[in-house]
């Protein structure tokens, strides 16, 4: 069996504790006797056949929903709806988990006798994936029988032709998706639960909407009475979703989801200390990490990022579900619960999150300032169920170079608002207020999303917001080693080192304020009581 994830107390035999920094990483020594380190769980065991593990959830579907054989007939049309680039995390190593189903749902298909079949990568605002993208995570003998005649479709948010109003929910939500799907016989949603966010109605009410409907829950009020994004009970997120999935459940439009559980195995085996505890490391772990360091203070950052953007991780499917959408949901958020959770003993002063290199929007692109703030204080600080890890008024400390950097061709609107919008304000209800329905709008944003690889327009605004609740609930942020003049254009303070940053957390919350470090990746969530 696996163990448990593990918090451990500080003690002056600790040795210093990895800490991811970008395209790197770091020891640092925290202070004995009022710290913690946070760590996951180790990575449950995979299923032995995973194929037939998704033929069996086909056959034997949940919530009362028929096997999808009988779902399916001549002359219907059908859609199959698969997650976009923006997880796992980092990919995994082929074949992926959305090649597994889709093959095996196309294969059921084939046997009823169904022509009519389109595949969507339902996008919502984010980026177009690249044919050598979609091949990852599909496969190739479905990629070459589908792209070629125009079968492989990627949901575009601004096709006014593609899109159908469905109606609105009793709280006045517009519930606007991909006119393909909604006019299908069936729409089979094929879903990588990554994270407890992921998954249930949020994959058609998200995945296949427009701006329209997305502004619903796309929003600061809505980000900040999300407590958190991981615990759907208590996520104002996922409520908007769920009231929406309601209306496309009653318009008739028949979804079979699929979701599927991976486990937290991270990280090649070349790699393998980075998963380790560090009073664990042996001889080869620590040469390892220093040969590591060395080569990539030795390497421009564009090397750097290109090794690390290069990594697919070994993590493996653990579960499959398929049937009717919360049914389904419910037992694959319960198996990331068995892989994720971290029971831990109450709140700290000071938070210290070290930034690894990717995000959901930055695969092989860069992790921009704006990127830095998401990741740091919308998913970071949101892995967590019941209460954040630092208390009210706490001070996070983030790790990461924080470049003034930008991918042009994926993240064009996050330079206009970085350069004009985080110069007038930081307010995300001003941000909101001001700004938000010029860059939406905006024809030639519209433009690069519709035929390039770039994020909506909108798309750094709602990075900006994810990170909300944080800041309502946070008295200070600082980031250690970040660029400079990017930190405080984030609005927040620099230090150069781990003991500055601590020290200047002090002047917020008190002297010798206690410490929580989540030691993550891998990914867990801190079920904090």
């Amino acid at each position: 069996m696996p163990r448990p994830g593990f918090v451990l107390d500080v003690d002056r035999s600790t040795p210093p504790i990895l800490t991811w920094h970008g395209e790197g990483f770091r020891l640092e020594r925290l202070p004995a006797g009022r710290s913690r380190v946070i760590y996951a769980p180790e990575p449950f065991a995979p299923l032995e056949d995973p194929d037939q593990a998704v033929r069996d959830a086909l056959a034997n579907p949940q919530g009362g929903s028929p096997p999808l054989a009988e779902l399916l007939h001549p002359g219907m049309r059908l859609t199959i709806a698969f997650d976009d680039i923006s997880l796992p995390l980092p990919p995994m190593q082929r074949p992926d988990n959305r090649q597994r189903v889709i093959e095996a749902v196309l294969d059921v298909a084939a046997s009823a006798g169904v022509d009519d079949v389109v595949l969507i990568c339902a996008l919502a605002l984010h980026r177009r994936m690249t044919e050598a993208e979609l091949r990852h995570a599909i496969g190739d003998r479905v990629y070459d029988a589908f792209a070629p005649s125009g079968l492989l479709l990627q949901h575009d948010a601004e096709d006014p032709d593609g899109l159908t109003y469905i109606g609105a929910t009793p709280q006045g939500e517009d519930v606007e998706i991909n006119r393909r799907a909604a006019e299908s016989d069936l729409l089979v949603y094929v879903n990588i639960n990554l994270v407890a966010m992921d998954g249930g109605h949020k994959s058609v009410a998200t995945g296949l909407s427009s701006y329209r409907s997305l502004r619903h829950h796309h929003n600061v009020r809505t980000m900040q009475h999300s407590r958190s994004f991981m615990d759907r009970h208590h996520s104002e997120l996922h409520s908007s979703n769920w009231r929406m999935g309601k209306v496309i459940a009653d318009a008739g439009i028949k979804v079979f989801q699929i979701e599927t559980t991976l486990n937290n195995d991270t990280f090649p085996a070349s790699m393998a200390f980075l998963q380790k505890r560090e009073w664990e490391w042996k001889a080869r772990d620590r040469a390892t990490y220093l040969g590591v360091t060395r080569a990539l203070s030795a390497s421009p950052a564009r090397v750097n990022r290109s090794i690390f953007q290069s990594i697919k991780a070994p993590h493996a499917m653990t579960g499959v579900w398929a049937g009717e959408v919360e049914a389904v949901h419910d037992e694959a958020i319960a198996a990331v619960h068995r892989q994720q959770l971290v029971h831990v003993e109450g709140q700290t002063d000071v938070a210290i999150f070290g930034l690894p290199h990717l995000c959901p929007y930055n695969v092989n692109s860069i992790m921009n300032p704006i990127l830095v703030m998401c990741m740091g204080l919308g998913y970071l600080f949101n892995l967590y169920r019941g209460k954040p890890i630092v208390r009210e008024g706490g001070v996070a400390i983030l790790s990461h170079p924080t470049p003034w950097a930008f991918h042009p061709g994926h993240h064009p609107s996050y330079i206009d608002f970085f350069e004009e919008v985080l110069s007038t304000t930081t307010d995300p209800v001003e941000i909101e207020k001001t700004f938000e329905e010029r860059f939406a709008t905006d024809e030639w944003y519209r433009h690069l999303y519709r035929t390039g690889h770039a994020y909506h327009g909108v798309h750094p605004f709602y990075m900006w917001y994810w990170g909300a609740h944080a800041l309502q609930h946070l008295g200070g942020v600082i980031i250690v080693g970040g660029e400079p003049r990017s930190v405080r254009r984030l609005g927040f303070k620099p230090a150069s080192t781990l003991d500055d940053a601590l020290e200047m957390a002090s002047d917020v919350v008190g002297p010798a304020p206690t410490i929580s470090h989540l030691h993550c990746p891998p990914i867990m969530i801190a079920d904090v009581h």
